[in-house]
């Protein structure tokens, strides 16, 4: 063997053995920012319930038709979503539900166009319609759109003014549709039937004359220089079953062998990780919670007025603009999926104009009109190819908080038993005859939303879109 050849020294495989290995704390990769619970102002509740007093709405408010399994039919109660008909007899109402017919219309067909009189009423069952309006230079101006279970038309089956709108499909649609021919003859049926309506119709609008656009009564006022006017007597009535929210909880146990806490406790101590990631999983599940739950979570609180769709399916700077003209008093954020953010991006940078950011807990973050847009992958992305979220839609939210400025709020109850942050406590519920010991970790919380308009959300937000700058024109990925 040559000198070459011959072990000289150790070999740092061998001293490896003899060194001190430098660590790190375990890492989980599913741990997020959660800015959310963050940027939510957390309430005390005593009792674990919290109850949200508001005034009295003497006027409902539109609400979505629930519309069945099979795309072309809705329940006879879904009717009293309508305003205008929602005080009719339980009778009277299924009969105006027997008589809705399907249609399948395709793309850009005309359903009601201004100056003319249709008299149909219509339900959404599939697809999306926009609404226009003459402005007043004469230009079709784009007043609404209405996707499913929205409608439109019902105030054309009691009056005989031509309609003031043009609604056009901008998707294939399948509407459910009530003619007044159909309306006659279901109120010919029986002599009271007509009576009933007639007067259910004529209290809604003589009701809809006493109360502001938030359906709220009037509060009487005088005002002016002139002496000698009587002043109006008024009060304020206040809801008679104010919701109240009780505190969710989210719990599991953990284990950890005393064997393992009492001899492999350095440098980490082994119970103090467990249950740190432990939590971890939990704040993570509570951000879901506090979005997705379908009691109090943020997109199953968003009131029908406050929803609004896409123009196009790609989020841009225009739709954003009308979400913040629903959620107009002191918004505080977005809150969109990463994938939704690098969509509006796309078409901000499409525009020429690129939003500018800021720094939110330590992270850069976009801004659009000086609100901040939050990340947050628990807005979830529905996607026809399973777990890709490269395709599909999403939601956007935008969101007003605090109790001061009638927000959003979350609820939390601080002070319980074995408690190791704000209303979350670990409690030791003993040893098995193994040795291993368990430990009961329960995070109490929920979330409130005290007026309607706190909350909006920009719906069918496709993520998937992008642009051709070579041919300057819009192609799908």
């Amino acid at each position: 063997m040559s000198d070459s050849l011959l072990q000289r020294s150790v070999t740092t495989a061998v001293a490896r053995n003899l060194a001190t290995t430098s660590k790190t704390r375990p890492m989980m990769m599913s741990i997020t920012p959660r800015h959310l619970l963050h940027l939510v102002p957390w309430v005390q509740v005593e009792g674990g319930t919290y109850r949200v007093n508001r005034t009295k709405v003497e006027l409902s408010k539109a609400e979505r038709i629930e519309i069945a399994a099979d795309g072309g039919s809705f329940a006879t109660e879904e009717l009293r979503s309508v305003p205008l008909v929602a005080a009719l007899p339980e009778s009277l109402l299924e009969r105006m539900r027997a008589r809705f017919r399907t249609e399948e219309v395709p793309l850009g067909s005309d359903l009601l166009i201004e100056g003319q009189d249709r008299s149909t009423f219509f339900v959404i069952a599939q697809g999306q319609v926009e609404i226009l309006s003459k402005g007043v230079h004469g230009r079709d101006l784009r007043a609404a759109l209405l996707s499913e279970g929205e409608f439109f038309g019902e105030v054309d089956l009691v009056s005989d003014k031509p309609s003031d709108i043009t609604v056009r499909t901008i998707t294939p649609c399948v509407l459910l549709t009530l003619s007044r021919k159909d309306l006659d003859a279901v109120l010919g049926e029986l002599p009271n039937l007509r009576d009933d309506f007639t007067r259910a119709i004529d209290e809604h609008l003589e009701l809809r004359s006493t109360v502001n656009r938030y359906g709220e009564r009037n509060i009487d006022l005088v005002s002016g220089f002139a002496e000698n006017v009587e002043i109006p007597e008024t009060f304020v009535d206040y809801a008679a079953n104010p919701r109240e929210y009780s505190l969710s909880a989210i719990q599991t146990i953990v284990r950890v062998h005393t064997r393992v806490s009492d001899l492999y406790n350095g440098p980490y101590d082994q119970l103090e990780e467990q249950i740190r990631l432990t939590i971890e999983g939990i704040k993570e599940r509570q951000e879901w919670e506090l979005i997705n739950s379908q009691k109090f979570g943020l997109l199953h609180s968003v009131d029908p007025a406050m929803r609004i769709s896409t123009r196009y399916g790609a989020p841009t700077p225009d739709d954003l603009d009308e979400l913040l003209a629903l959620v107009w008093k002191k918004p505080a954020f977005f809150l969109a999926h990463p994938k939704a953010i690098a969509a509006f991006e796309r078409e901000c940078t499409w525009r020429g104009v690129p939003p500018v950011t800021t720094s939110l807990h330590g992270t850069s973050i976009i801004l659009w009109r000086g609100v901040p847009i939050v990340p947050c992958d628990k807005l979830e992305v529905k996607s026809r190819y399973g777990s890709n979220q490269s395709f599909g839609t999403t939601s956007i939210v935008l969101v007003r908080i605090g109790e001061a400025d009638q927000g959003v709020v979350g609820l939390h109850q601080t002070g319980i038993s074995g408690e190791i942050m704000p209303s979350l406590s670990a409690r030791l519920m003993g040893l098995d005859s193994l040795g291993v010991a368990s430990y009961l970790l329960t995070n109490y919380f929920s979330l409130a939303v005290l007026t309607d308009d706190a909350l909006g959300v920009l719906e069918n937000v496709e993520v998937g879109y992008y642009h051709d700058y070579e041919h300057r024109k819009a192609t799908p990925k």
